[in-house]
């Protein structure tokens, strides 16, 4: 593709107009590590909510979406959509407790909840193990599909783009810290938005797939492997019952709860927990977690199912998509390069757009990995652990430091996978059966930090054990593997929790008085620590555990009615999408009542 000259003034006007606000505030969050890593606790919920829409909005999202949708059709994506519970669950239950933590990051939550060596053991390891190793197989996937985009658009090498993205990243990140990247993330969220509605609406009114009508007729009389119907929105339990299991009851059954995923973590994590933390009052942190969710799985994902879509009928099989673009690498050649070869159908402008919007959306999501992955080893690792006693700006350096380490160690991993899904499914498979234990460890005193540890070694172990296993032929499909692996995860932090050594009372009580969790997992800590009976009863009215627990039901109950709703429309399903809207309506202003009782 050539790129003509206004299309190469709008990509380079968008991006300066993304990226120089964030110039600003690099004295700003260079004054110390707060304002670098959590922006002085001063963001607002919206802003908080745009910032997760736009990190979680990357170059390699368009791409997993398309090959979910090739391969599984657009019930593939459940595999993404299940995790909507996990979310709204956040919203409702964590996001208050986060923000009352009063931590600067989720690992100095460790520190706070357990004690003695183990503690500060899990709090060091996973420093390292999450901001380090899984953050840079994380950035890896992000940039692989930057490397396919910019194979596709300019005829790169994976080499040529990972320095050019390099440069602009680590610059900005390594700059602004955690001000620029909000910045950055909203202004990119716009620009992104209307370049991929834009690339949808010329996707589907080009001659050969005929508009709305023209894309469900093609695809409603065209089968995929299995009989596979490419449009329906759930599995076809009769025809393929292993598929159906793998990308919808899996994902609906186990995967939301048992499985830490970043930007899905079960009660938050990662840098979710970094924006709630930097939230302006614990009423930011629960309405920038709300607006998150809705933006993130009713908001974006259509305008990628409808390019994907419309690629099965420009580009059927692979083999399509190598005649169109011999010179690109065969090795990048996945079904997740059909989106990126679907933007020669831009017309001039629009292309422009698109090429600075992916740029952005890139930027976004690496800024925002490699500030929370510096935050992690300078905050959670050096500081704690090697040098304790230097000064603000020390800090500040080492994180600067850290961001270039962590881009050139993921620019490496890069050349080791070679699709968006290799990334997700192993990411998938690390953090199999250690969700339930985030979701528990605030409302049981038995969880302890050597339950952390026991759960992140035997997940990864059986994560290499099953690698050795498939490759020995055991026969074994990827839920199975999952299965297996939350079974002896779960079952092995359970008897830890059971049989180990307990956190230190004297722990328990100052964690309970901070952070007030509610239920019966904390009355022996309670009589403990001699708290009243009435007090801890005014704890639980505070929470409202029922209000909360409707709005999680009617919260994602909204979420989903309102993307099928947009799907039945678009497919011109006028009844079904009529009656989903109203189910929308009345599950939204369940969710808005509640939202409401909860501020109060």
């Amino acid at each position: 593709m050539h790129l003509a000259p206004l299309d190469w003034i709008i990509a380079i006007g968008s991006l300066l107009i993304c990226f120089i606000p964030a110039l600003f505030f690099a004295k700003r969050s260079g004054k110390n590590t707060s304002e670098f890593f959590a922006s002085g606790r001063a963001v607002p919920w919206w802003l908080v909510g745009l910032s997760m829409v736009a990190t979680t909005f990357s170059s390699d999202t368009p791409n997993l979406v398309t090959n979910f949708v090739r391969t599984q059709g657009v019930a593939g994506n459940w595999q993404w959509w299940a995790f909507t519970l996990t979310g709204v669950a956040t919203v409702f239950f964590y996001a208050r407790l986060w923000r009352r933590s009063g931590v600067l990051t989720d690992l100095e939550f460790y520190e706070v909840r357990y004690s003695g060596k183990a503690a500060g053991a899990v709090r060091g390891f996973r420093s390292l193990y999450l901001g380090f190793f899984f953050n840079c197989i994380i950035m890896a996937t992000v940039n692989l599909a930057a490397c396919k985009i910019a194979a596709v658009l300019f005829g790169l090498d994976r080499w040529q783009t990972l320095l050019a993205v390099g440069i602009l990243n680590v610059v900005f990140a390594a700059h602004s810290g955690l001000w620029g990247v909000l910045v950055i993330d909203t202004i990119q969220f716009f620009t992104m938005m209307t370049a991929v509605i834009a690339a949808a609406y010329f996707a589907v009114t080009l001659p050969e797939v005929g508009g709305l009508s023209g894309l469900v007729d093609k695809l409603s009389a065209t089968q995929g492997p299995g009989g596979l119907n490419y449009l329906s929105m759930l599995p076809d339990f009769s025809s393929n019952w292993d598929l159906a299991v793998a990308i919808f009851v899996m994902p609906l059954a186990v995967q939301w709860w048992s499985m830490w995923y970043p930007g899905a973590e079960p009660g938050g994590g990662s840098y979710m927990a970094q924006r709630m933390l930097a939230s302006r009052t614990e009423k930011d942190a629960l309405g920038g977690t709300l607006f998150f969710n809705l933006a993130h799985y009713v908001l974006r994902p259509w305008p990628w199912i409808l390019v994907a879509l419309a690629s099965l009928i420009v580009y059927p099989d692979l083999s399509d998509i190598r005649r169109e673009f011999p010179h690109v690498d065969p090795s990048l050649v996945g079904h997740d390069i059909a989106y990126p070869a679907m933007l020669r159908i831009l017309p001039v402008g629009w292309l422009g757009l698109m090429v600075g919007g992916l740029i952005s959306a890139n930027s976004s999501t690496i800024l925002t990995h490699l500030n929370w992955g510096a935050s992690y080893m300078v905050h959670d690792f050096y500081r704690r652990f090697i040098s304790r006693d230097r000064d603000e700006k020390h800090y500040v350096f080492a994180g600067r430091v850290s961001t270039v380490l962590l881009f050139i160690v993921s620019s490496g991993m890069v050349f080791f996978l070679e699709t968006a899904q290799d990334g997700f499914n192993i990411i998938l498979q690390i953090g199999a059966g250690t969700g339930l234990l985030y979701l528990v460890r605030w409302f049981w005193w038995r969880v302890t930090a050597w339950c952390e540890i026991v759960a992140m070694v035997v997940s990864f172990g059986m994560s290499i054990l099953l690698l050795f296993a498939r490759r020995g032929g055991s026969g074994l499909g990827t839920h199975q593997e999952l299965l297996l692996t939350v079974a002896v995860t779960t079952a092995s932090w359970l008897a830890v929790a059971y049989l180990g050594p307990r956190t230190d009372m004297e722990t328990l009580i100052s964690f309970y008085k901070r952070v007030r969790p509610f239920g019966p997992g904390w009355e022996y800590v309670r009589r403990a620590a001699n708290i009243p009976l009435a007090e801890a009863a005014e704890d639980l009215r505070a929470a409202d555990v029922p209000a909360a627990m409707l709005g999680w039901v009617a919260g994602s109950v909204l979420i989903w009615s309102a993307l099928f709703t947009v799907g039945n429309f678009l497919y011109g399903r006028t009844g079904y999408a009529l009656a989903l809207l109203a189910v929308s309506v009345v599950s939204g202003a369940m969710v808005v009542r509640t939202v409401n009782r909860l501020w109060r």
